[in-house]
């Protein structure tokens, strides 16, 4: 019972895994090709570069997400402390990194919210 449920993690970590390499290589060639697409056309605003790196940012932290995911579970079969380090602190990079992403995407929104609020304002007169 042992056997099949280790070979079953294995293969769930490794599914998990392969899953945030799609999300990652999709929003990658998606942002590069956007990012492209505006300095070609010669017509980049801060607005539209800062929302094809928004939109970038939400695919890097779903990515996150899911190797994060892949690690705890990867933890409960995991055998010696020389390798439960070794996923520990790869758990704790990605939490850091998925963290600040976060926080940046909050603080982007906030400020768009604001000045969507400064601009509507402004239209009335107010």
């Amino acid at each position: 019972m042992k056997e099949w449920l280790i070979a079953v993690t294995e293969y769930a970590i490794i599914a998990i895994d392969a899953m945030a390499l799609v999300i990652v290589l999709f929003g990658t060639v998606e942002a590069f090709i956007s990012g492209l697409r505006l300095m070609l056309a010669g017509t980049m605003t801060n607005a539209m570069r800062r929302e094809v790196w928004l939109r970038y940012a939400r695919v890097l932290v779903a990515g996150l997400t899911f190797q994060l995911g892949a690690d705890i579970i990867e933890t409960s079969i995991t055998i010696g402390w020389e390798s439960v380090a070794r996923l520990g602190a790869i758990a704790v990079i990605r939490t850091f990194l998925n963290f600040f992403l976060e926080r940046d995407l909050t603080e982007i929104r906030e400020r768009q919210h604001e000045s969507a609020e400064g601009r509507t304002k402004a239209s009335r007169g107010v």
